[in-house]
């Protein structure tokens, strides 16, 4: 396994981007030619108060992902909500469509549906789960740890899961609840939506402590969705918002994603 930080430019954002990789260097049994695989790959997306780095100074993400054979992206998004921003830039065509391109062109990673999860801890589960709804004919799997899956109680302040930076944010991204509503960003909505349209949809995962301040949002999703989408929900009692609970959730999901053999 390799680990490097590539810093690249976003012609999307007009920036300079950052992202940690990790790759796999061989096959499993250590025999062929490298170059002639192409790596299924993870794109690993962070909370809202973390950057690329994160994943890694956390968790085992290396270990769990050298027993697999699997590629994983970290990107450095800020506080994007994974969205195209009402004032700012656009974050999600950047993750969706952008970064992708740019990382099969770097690495030898696949480009196959078959091949391509997202995961993600907070607002990075609220990603993950709008990569695999709004593009559900590019991803196999989803995760979502701990989700920020809906975004109404951070834009009408809710005290149990806003703060001042949570709220001057999420209003700077979305606009007001009105303009959020059955829109892109309105992960039941569009949901439902695809549901409609008899999209085929890829396996979701949910997690979430059940002290965690996501915990009432993740409920009411899994409560709505459950049974109609492959949805495997893990509550956790008495768990929280914390690393360790996502070290262990990451690791779990590793071990679910369909992958191939090489």
């Amino acid at each position: 396994m390799a680990w490097m930080q590539v810093d690249f430019y976003s012609g999307v954002l007009g920036l300079t981007c950052t992202m940690n990789v990790i790759v796999p260097q061989k096959p499993a049994d250590g025999n062929g030619d490298p170059s002639d695989i192409a790596w299924p790959v993870l794109y690993l997306l962070h909370g809202g108060s973390d950057n690329h780095a994160n994943w890694l100074l956390h968790t085992s993400v290396v270990r769990y992902a050298l027993r697999r054979n699997l590629a994983v992206v970290m990107p450095a998004t800020q506080y994007s909500f994974y969205s195209d921003q009402k004032y700012g830039y656009d974050w999600f065509r950047f993750i969706a469509d952008e970064l992708p391109a740019i990382v099969r062109q770097l690495f030898r990673v696949s480009g196959r549906r078959e091949d391509t999860f997202a995961a993600g801890l907070s607002m990075g589960g609220y990603g993950a789960f709008k990569l695999g709804i709004v593009h559900p004919d590019r991803y196999a799997a989803v995760a979502s740890l701990s989700g920020s899956l809906d975004q109404r109680d951070r834009l009408t302040d809710r005290p149990a899961i806003s703060n001042a930076v949570m709220l001057r944010m999420a209003r700077h991204t979305f606009g007001s609840v009105g303009e959020y509503e059955r829109s892109v960003n309105d992960l039941a909505w569009m949901l439902e939506r695809r549901l409609a349209e008899g999209a085929a949809l890829p396996r979701f995962y949910q997690a979430c402590g059940t002290l965690d301040h996501n915990y009432e949002i993740n409920a009411a999703f899994s409560r709505r969705f459950g049974g109609r989408i492959d949805l495997t929900v893990v509550e956790s009692p008495g768990r929280g918002h914390d690393w360790a609970y996502w070290d262990e959730q990451i690791e779990r999901v590793i071990d679910w994603l369909p992958l191939r053999e090489p």
